[in-house]
C-alpha cells in the first residue's frame, strides 16, 4: 500500500529477468490444497532459485520485460502480497496481470529496470513521477499514474476504495 501522504515507496530490489509468468510464482501444480503461506515459500522457484527464501518484506521486484504474461490467476497477486512485495517495476507487464496487481493494492510501474542491481535501494514516488536508485546516481521519470488507479492503491485496492467511495469520488 502507498503511503498515504506522499505517494512514496522505498525498498530493496529483488531482480528477476524477462518473461516471467505468473504460473512461475503460484504455479497451478500447488492449486488446490495448499495455503498461501507454502505457495509463497516456492516463489518464483523455477525461474530463480532460493529467490522466496531470500526475498524480504518491503523489497520491490526488478523485472524484465512481460512481467506476468499468460495467466489472469489472481492468486499470483495474493502470492505477492504473502512475500511482502511493495511494488514491481519492469518494462512491460501482462495487461491482465497489471489490472489484478491495482485491483488488490500492489504497485506496479512501467520503467527500464536495466541499470538496477539486486540489493539497491529505490524510491518511487509517484507525487513527483520519478524513481530514485542513490547508490547507482539514478533518477528515472515515471509516467504519471492517474489519480483514481492511485487512490485505489492508497487504499489498498479496488474494493476497499469503493467501501470507503462508492461513488468513485477521489481527492488528490
Amino acid at each position: 500500500m502507498l503511503d498515504n501522504t506522499q505517494d512514496t515507496i522505498t525498498g530493496a530490489v529483488y531482480k528477476l529477468g524477462d518473461d516471467v509468468n505468473t504460473d512461475t510464482q503460484c504455479s497451478g501444480k500447488y492449486l488446490p490444497g495448499k495455503d498461501e503461506a507454502y505457495i509463497a515459500a516456492q516463489a518464483f522457484e523455477g525461474v530463480a532459485p532460493g529467490f522466496a527464501g531470500r526475498f524480504r518484506a518491503g523489497g520491490i521486484i526488478a523485472a524484465g520485460t512481460h512481467f506476468g504474461i499468460n495467466s489472469s490467476r489472481e492468486q499470483a497477486v495474493h502470492i505477492l502480497h504473502r512475500l511482502g512485495v511493495a511494488a514491481i517495476i519492469a518494462p512491460s507487464f501482462g495487461r491482465q496481470f497489471f489490472r489484478n496487481a491495482i485491483n488488490n493494492g500492489l504497485l506496479l510501474v512501467e520503467i527500464d529496470t536495466s541499470a538496477l542491481q539486486e540489493g539497491d535501494t529505490v524510491t518511487i514516488d509517484l507525487s513527483r513521477s520519478e524513481l530514485v536508485a542513490p547508490a547507482r546516481g539514478l533518477k528515472q521519470p515515471l509516467r504519471p499514474l492517474p489519480p483514481q488507479i492511485r487512490a485505489i492503491l492508497r487504499e489498498g485496492g479496488l474494493i476497499p476504495f469503493l467501501r470507503k467511495h462508492p461513488d468513485w469520488s477521489i481527492t488528490q
